[in-house]
């Protein structure tokens, strides 16, 4: 089976996965529109990899969220019909329900029997903006696709919604290496086993400002209760984080952009990861905190959390948007019990422990092997 993969770029977190993959079939090539998005602090690694970066035309644009605004780079790799001749895939894997499926699909209707399947990075939460226009263009692809993956349930149901049928969403939750982030143990430090740590851009989206907020609350309502938190990351939020009349007893390190490779050592350091997005269509950050062994205080606003975190089994679920369940969420898990946490530590390990990339390829190799056969058997013309 010859796979295209058509995407943004390949962020590090894909690189074992697509690797994994590349193994699992005759050939895969991975089109991309752009090497790397300059709003991301990651190098760049195609190796083991067949990597191609199109011809695309980017523009920058905002997203109005109900809550939120967002800038973001929409990509048009208009060369997309040439690259496709030229690698003649058995199946096309495009990321997205936008230009790149439009013109897959294109593709497909003059070769005649190349199935699609959209990766759709999709939430309910995250689509809730979304126009009657894009939902109206997304429901004419869904009719036209072979079939698509999904992260988890909440994308699975938005799909449906749009008109996809169930037996042709594929759940393929988002793997990371877990090894990786797993190598430090689950053990912590008293000193450490408190220490609050936020990973990701410092944007809107991300829940940056309600989290200040929170922080601030808790730590002039608890005076003599030190609060030490660190921030991994860069972004137009910062100044929220740098802010000189902080309270005395919220230690802030702002630790900046890390790279990925060393990501590991981060967490290793923390004792709960917050996570207080207001939008998120999954959430990695949930899947290395986990895999390291650290409870997460996370939003029912990213579909890791709903699909990842048990309430007080691997971490703490509470809606950011909400001053008063931040307070007691935060609250709680401030106070749970040393031995608590660390049962939450081990909890936490074993619940990702079989989200690797090697357990995505083979879903994902299965999963194309259905939609390939079904195009074949449909197809077919019976005899005279």
């Amino acid at each position: 089976m010859r796979v295209a993969l058509l995407t943004n770029f390949v962020p590090p977190y894909r690189v074992p996965m697509f690797r994994a993959l590349g193994a699992r079939v005759e050939a895969l090539r991975i089109l991309v529109s752009t090497p790397m998005e300059p709003t991301r602090a990651w190098g760049v690694d195609w190796s083991g990899m067949d990597v191609v970066a199109q011809r695309t035309l980017t523009l920058h644009v905002r997203h109005r969220h109900p809550g939120f605004t967002e800038a973001v780079a929409l990509h048009l790799p208009y060369d997309t019909l040439a690259q496709l001749r030229r690698f003649r895939p058995d199946v096309v894997v495009t990321a997205e329900l936008g230009t790149r499926t439009l013109l897959a699909l294109t593709y497909a209707r003059a070769l005649g029997h190349c199935p699609i399947v959209i990766w759709a990075t999709v939430s309910e939460r995250m689509e809730r903006g979304r126009g009657p226009g894009r939902r109206a263009l997304r429901r004419a692809l869904l009719r036209r696709v072979d079939g698509a993956f999904v992260n988890g349930e909440s994308g699975a149901s938005y799909l449906r919604t749009l008109g996809a049928r169930a037996d042709t969403i594929f759940r393929l939750p988002q793997p990371i290496d877990v090894e990786m982030f797993a190598r430090a143990g689950a053990a912590r430090a008293e000193s450490a086993a408190r220490r609050l740590l936020l990973v990701g851009q410092l944007t809107e989206r991300k829940g940056i400002a309600p989290f200040v907020q929170a922080l601030r609350r808790r730590a002039a309502a608890r005076p003599d209760e030190p609060i030490e938190v660190r921030v991994v990351g860069h972004g137009p939020l910062r100044d929220l984080l740098e802010s000189p009349d902080l309270p005395p007893n919220l230690r802030l390190e702002l630790r900046g952009a890390v790279p990925y490779e060393r990501l590991p050592e981060e967490y290793a350091q923390a004792g709960i990861l917050v996570f207080p997005t207001l939008a998120d269509e999954w959430g990695l950050v949930v899947n290395e905190a986990l895999a390291a062994g650290v409870p997460v205080l996370g939003s029912v606003h990213a579909q890791a959390v709903q699909e990842l975190v048990g309430d007080g089994v691997e971490g703490w679920l509470f809606d950011p948007e909400s001053p008063a369940d931040f307070d007691r969420v935060l609250a709680r898990a401030l106070a749970t019990p040393a031995a608590r946490l660390e049962q939450m530590r081990r909890s936490a390990r074993g619940r990702v422990a079989a989200l690797t990339p090697d357990a995505a390829a083979d879903r994902m190799v299965a999963a194309l092997r259905q939609v390939t056969g079904a195009r074949a058997r449909a197809t077919l013309v019976p005899p005279a």
